[in-house]
């Protein structure tokens, strides 16, 4: 059996694999989850798990760890924080050091999520006796793809049943049992492309989208504004990237401009959409969206965790515990750490927080005997 894992140490090790998130512009010549899925499963083995590595994308698994229990039919509790990173373009630290320095380690993901990730697995290698005992059987799982598409949190809840879900994540050791979810918009204007000299023969693509974009925010705006969480407040909308035209001296035919609109629990996005449309006719929408999170902050569990000293709070940003509680599965997001260091440029997470974040969750998994 291992010795208690170190969750500073565990976290330099995790920040020292690269696992950038391959959409967009990953900055890494080899993106992907996958040799980070190996490193966690051989940790998760030797602390006596059984270990699977169940591929969602090519190259691209999950690595899906179960406890031993002493009794069948315990509800099951699952730790989830993601593999994937976001890009590291742009950085102006060594994004894969690990260094400790000033209290901190820095690099990507020690905030997002490798930080919370590293206390989870060293507060469970402290407990390889009580583990299983418990009155949950203990499952952990580092999820694909959470930064584009959630692709990982997906295919493991289509595969398994949870009966409860911390996803990891840096919440300062608060229960996010409320949540926002996102809905990204694309529009696309085409006009016709003639030479500037004489653009009345065209059709300015860029004019239609920014014309398009002011009825949309003049329409959609006040309608978002009218319904308010009591915990997340309205629904928001943003304008992220304008895009368009080939040359300055043609008219421009095409024009693409991307929205985040961040949605609160119980809005229909499709109402969104359908405004959206309603204000710019002469636009194509394309769209792609993650759920909103409402978990009742009367479960059991939740009230444990507040009385552990995680208060129950809402988020304006997503996470993979949307995708469980899709499926009807109590869902929170819970780690050290601020998200306010996510995706920074010089990413860091402090020592004390990693030391007080394991320590928190071993009193979590202590209390659930």
């Amino acid at each position: 059996m291992m010795n208690p894992l170190n969750p500073v140490r565990l976290l330099q090790e995790l920040i020292r694999i690269p696992s950038v998130n391959p959409e967009g512009e990953p900055g890494v010549a080899n993106p992907g989850e996958g040799n980070i899925a190996v490193a966690l499963g051989k940790v998760l083995g030797d602390l006596g798990a059984k270990v699977s590595l169940r591929e969602v994308l090519p190259g691209r698994p999950n690595v899906v760890a179960r406890f031993p229990s002493d009794r069948e039919g315990k509800p099951r509790l699952l730790f989830a924080p993601h593999t994937d990173t976001v890009s590291v373009v742009g950085m102006t630290i060594d994004p894969f050091g690990g260094e400790v320095k000033e209290g901190k380690v820095w690099g990507r993901g020690a905030s997002d999520t490798k930080g919370p990730m590293a206390t989870m697995i060293a507060a469970l290698s402290r407990l390889p006796e009580m583990i299983p005992t418990l009155g949950y059987e203990i499952w952990f799982a580092g999820l694909m793809g959470e930064e584009s598409g959630q692709y990982g949190a997906k295919a493991l809840a289509e595969e398994e049943r949870f009966d409860f879900v911390i996803a990891g994540e840096p919440t300062d050791i608060k229960t996010v049992h409320a949540h926002k979810g996102s809905l990204w918009v694309t529009l696309l204007a085409h006009g016709k492309a003639v030479h500037a000299s004489a653009p009345e023969l065209g059709e300015n693509a860029i004019y239609k989208m920014t014309s398009a974009i002011e009825r949309i925010r003049a329409l959609v705006l006040p309608d978002l504004s009218k319904t308010v969480h009591p915990l997340l407040g309205s629904s928001t909308l943003s304008v992220g990237t304008i895009n368009g035209g080939s040359k300055t001296n043609i008219v421009p035919d095409h024009c693409e401009a991307t929205l985040d609109i961040r949605v609160i629990p119980g809005e229909d996005p499709l109402r969104i959409i359908n405004l959206i449309r309603q204000a710019a006719p002469d636009l194509d929408v394309v769209h792609l969206g993650s759920a909103p999170l409402y978990t009742n902050p009367d479960h059991p569990l939740i009230a444990k965790l507040s009385s552990l000293g995680a208060t129950p709070i809402g988020a304006p940003w997503f996470c993979d515990a949307a995708v469980f509680a899709q499926q009807g599965v109590a869902s929170i997001a819970l780690g050290p750490g601020s998200i306010a260091q996510a995706h920074t440029a010089d990413e860091w997470i402090a020592c004390d927080d990693l030391e007080s974040g394991a320590d928190f969750f071993e009193r979590f998994l202590r209390a659930l005997v």
